[in-house]
């Protein structure tokens, strides 16, 4: 199994980022329920400098290191992404998982709906770590749009190693798992939130294997959802047949079968093919 490590994000602090950020999806092939988008955030001032070891103790400082046992998610077994959950949302500065509802979906279509996670989730973030634009806070949460992230505070509470080295005004980059940027895409259209400060994106295939941050926002994102479909499989009796507690809203063979014999739920993605 491959280690992620701290390269991409160290780069990224060398070209003068204040605030590295990590996205990852999950739920994009679902035939049920939302979409999700988690964000995980460090500051770079945090990290060990490029020649510098992880958490190796230089001049005084003792510097992130990648998380213990943190990896692609899709490699962890469901007890091991459990076991290491607190711990990851411990690690990072900040953190939020976004979603996209399965109306939304069907509405925008699957990249959009993941662009509008994603700013959902970065928005939290930045508002959790007090960062704004001309001293107001312009970042919006609607309810039902987060459904994972840590309460609010201040920049002061999160700063870590930083010491006052933030500038006024930070730079906020931004590592995405595989070739396409759809976060960018979907700045400033009309159904996106109003982000604070946009990220500067960098796409990196198979980010969750390579990148620490991607591979903690993947591991989050992908327990909160998880969880959310186990809840809502519980939640009502018309929808024990579906089997989301086992199948997370995927299409597994029980699945289909049961769609095609009870037909779809309000939660279910119907511009899709179901059966």
């Amino acid at each position: 199994m491959i280690t992620p490590t701290l390269d991409l994000e160290r780069s990224l602090a060398a070209q003068g980022y204040d605030l590295i950020t990590g996205f990852d999806e999950v739920g994009r092939g679902a035939l049920a329920g939302p979409v999700m988008v988690g964000c995980a955030a460090i500051w770079a001032c945090d990290l060990a400098p490029l020649d510098g070891d992880d958490s190796a103790e230089l001049s005084g400082r003792t510097y992130l290191g990648v998380p213990d046992g943190v990896a692609d998610s899709k490699m962890l077994t469901e007890h091991t992404r459990e076991a290491i959950f607190d711990e990851l949302r411990d690690w990072c500065a900040a953190y939020a998982v976004g979603q996209a509802s399965n109306t939304e979906i069907d509405e925008w279509g699957i990249t959009y709906a993941l662009g509008v996670a994603a700013l959902r989730a970065l928005s939290q973030v930045e508002r959790e770590l007090g960062l704004r634009l001309g001293g107001g806070l312009t970042a919006k949460k609607a309810a039902g749009e987060i459904v994972e992230g840590r309460p609010g505070g201040s920049v002061g509470e999160f700063i870590g190693n930083c010491e006052g080295s933030v500038r006024a005004l930070p730079k906020v980059a931004g590592i995405l798992d595989g070739p396409s940027d759809y976060i960018t895409k979907a700045l400033n259209t009309f159904d996106a939130p109003d982000v604070p400060i946009p990220a500067d994106i960098t796409t990196k295939v198979k980010g969750d294997q390579h990148c620490a941050t991607v591979a903690t926002a993947a591991v989050i994102a992908k327990v909160t959802r998880d969880r959310l479909m186990v809840d809502l499989a519980q939640s009502n009796p018309r929808y024990a047949a579906y089997e989301w507690a086992h199948n997370k809203g995927y299409g597994s063979a029980a699945h289909r079968a049961a769609i095609a014999e009870h037909g779809p739920t309000p939660l279910h993605r119907v511009s899709w093919h179901l059966t």
